[in-house]
């Protein structure tokens, strides 16, 4: 079982107009899960992990995600875990490294301990 404390910080979202022009812009809560949220919801359909074992996967994912969103505490089983690891090795953004807040977010992650 890997565990990983969920730190929230606040990002900058643009607030646009009806026209779709930027008007400004409101800080809003992000987190780690947030990011893999994200991260699982940009890929292509065609790219998205498919059969039974997968679909158990996401399900055994949500209820994790969902008690980390209460706890503060993302606690996965070693092959959900190691699924996540490999989906941010090979999909997560570079652009995201600039986000210093979830740089540190991913790298604990990443370090985290069974």
């Amino acid at each position: 079982m890997r565990k990983v404390k969920i730190e929230t910080w606040k990002a900058k979202f643009p607030v646009r107009d009806e026209k779709g022009q930027i008007i400004g812009s409101e800080d809003q809560d992000e987190n780690l899960l947030t990011a893999f949220n994200v991260l699982i919801a940009n890929k292509k359909p065609e790219d998205m992990p498919r059969g039974l074992d997968k679909f158990r996967t996401f399900s055994r994912l949500t209820k994790a995600f969902d008690k980390a969103e209460k706890s503060k505490v993302l606690e996965l089983e070693e092959a959900d875990y190691s699924f996540l690891k490999k989906e941010i090795e090979s999909n997560i953004p570079s652009v995201w490294g600039m986000n210093e807040n979830l740089m540190k977010a991913v790298e604990a992650f990443i370090e985290a301990k069974e």
